[in-house]
């Protein structure tokens, strides 16, 4: 049975942007979750491809950032740690950019078009550059599937306001893209709830088998509302950059189409109980 379309409600979301300050912040919330970053230094250093280099990143940010207080750790935010290859920094109050993309994005058969890819090794180049080959299409695309694309979509819109709050999102042929503002939930419990329950949603759907999803992803966090809205105009801009649309909100999976003049979200849909 095909996904069942959301409809919109008539609610503004306030402004375009968030107003985070991440220097120094401290976050409230029940059960009271406290955190504090020293400093943003540790942001802007590249991270290497390499295991060893990642365990060598990891070590040098937690040295300018303090780690979970107990509080926080007992629910399971990690702070700086490491799944795969793959740096991530998990803690409550952050508005963090969000990537994934499916597992056959980047085929076996077509290794020699992305292998050295994955040697650059400055780690923001590198996912650059990998951005600029997602975008190529590869693999079987199965979120080009208007009926996947809605599962994906659905799925995020069903629990914001309520786990999370969205502040924009993409779901692309065979990638995604959102800017997700973390409660009181991780950070990567809230990915594997994605992933897991879209798998499980789309196998069906498509009478498909096996892995749908990348194991790991990618992650960012914002550090200011310059910042904030350069990420925003990059998740909504990129079915354009891909060729897909010639205007973001001509795409039909994406908050582009939700903005109004002023660029805030509004009418964002309200999703069916899963």
């Amino acid at each position: 049975m095909a996904p069942r379309r959301i409809q919109a409600r008539n609610q503004e979301r306030g402004p375009p942007c968030p107003r985070v300050f991440l220097l120094r912040a401290t976050v409230f919330s029940n059960p009271t979750l406290y955190f504090h970053l020293l400093a943003d230094k540790a942001v802007h250093a590249p991270m290497a491809s390499s295991r060893h280099n990642v365990f060598e990143t990891i070590h040098r940010k937690r040295q300018w950032h303090t780690p979970p207080n107990r509080e926080a750790a007992e629910v399971g935010f990690r702070g700086w740690h490491s799944r795969c290859y793959l740096p991530h920094f998990d803690m409550p109050g952050l508005v963090q950019f969000i990537n994934y993309r499916l597992d056959d994005a980047m085929p076996a058969s077509l290794r020699h078009e992305w292998s050295a890819l994955m040697k650059i090794d400055d780690e923001l180049k590198r996912r650059t550059k990998i951005e600029e080959y997602l975008d190529q299409g590869r693999g079987n695309c199965a979120l080009r599937d208007p009926r996947t694309a809605t599962v994906v979509e659905n799925n995020w819109l069903h629990f914001d306001g309520k786990k999370y709050r969205l502040f924009a999102w993409v779901v692309m042929p065979n990638h995604v893209h959102l800017l997700v503002e973390i409660w009181q939930i991780p950070q990567s419990q809230l990915v594997k709830d994605w992933k897991g329950f879209t798998s499980r949603a789309i196998n069906g759907l498509c009478r498909r088998r096996g892995q749908l999803w990348q194991d790991d992803y990618w992650d960012r966090y914002i550090r200011d509302e310059a910042h904030c809205r350069r990420v925003i105009q990059y998740i909504e801009s990129n079915p354009v950059k891909a060729g897909l649309v010639r205007s973001p909100e001509e795409w039909l999976f994406s908050s582009a189409r939700f903005r109004d003049e002023y660029r805030r979200l509004t009418n964002v849909p309200q999703t069916p109980d899963h």
